[in-house]
């Protein structure tokens, strides 16, 4: 009896090992996931995909907000890296020199690309997201100094935010920030939560280099 007793218990166990793995979903299941995510967000909001290469011709994405084409609503894929960036406002500014070290202020929100809920944001808190960016030859590198960012996920700035660096002249504009972007962010250039859950987010994202007033 004790022996037959063990062998029933392995060989449940061994099912429900089974049976846990079967249910689980790969990585690649969840980049294909993802993947259907961000299509059907771009389908939805009527978004026109631009290569990068007709992006450089004048650093341009039209949309509704700012135009010039205010029929378009456009966004530069990054191909390499799966993120999609708008341009609102390139900004009031100058693009930094390399060698320079900026102190940035910026008001964003984050929301989930599956669902559209906003899981952080700062656009109506009393102070701005603080960070530093370091331009070294042609790599930008950045960190959060202090901000709802930097509580929820730690200094390091998510790559995306730092792709929008090289384009943006970041300043102000009638007592505003003058530069503003928006990104749809795949996990790999996301928040470490981010990384970690196979999720897409989409950031919409104002810059100043100056002190909020």
């Amino acid at each position: 009896m004790t022996r037959l007793f063990k062998t029933l218990l392995a060989v449940m166990a061994g099912t429900l090992l089974f049976s846990s793995c079967d249910d689980e979903e790969t990585y690649a299941e969840q980049k294909e996931r993802e993947n259907r995510q961000i299509r059907s967000f771009i389908e939805s909001h009527g978004i026109d995909v631009i290569s990068m290469s007709e992006f450089l011709v004048d650093t341009i994405t039209d949309n509704p907000e700012t135009g010039p084409d205010r029929n378009r609503n456009e966004y530069v894929l990054f191909n390499d890296r799966g993120v999609y960036m708008q341009i609102v406002r390139r900004g009031e500014g100058r693009i930094m020199d390399p060698g320079e070290t900026w102190y940035l202020n910026a008001r964003y929100s984050e929301v989930m690309v599956s669902t559209g809920d906003t899981l952080t944001m700062n656009k109506t808190n009393q102070y701005p997201e603080s960070l530093y960016v370091k331009r070294t030859g042609d790599t930008y590198t950045a960190s959060f100094i202090t901000g709802i960012m930097s509580s929820a996920y730690g200094t390091v700035v998510p790559n995306a935010w730092i792709m929008t660096f090289p384009f943006i002249k970041p300043g102000f504009l009638n007592g505003e920030p003058s530069a503003k972007v928006r990104l749809i962010v795949p996990h790999s250039e996301g928040t470490q939560k981010a990384t970690q859950n196979v999720t897409p987010m989409f950031y919409e994202i104002t810059v100043s280099t100056e002190k909020w007033q």
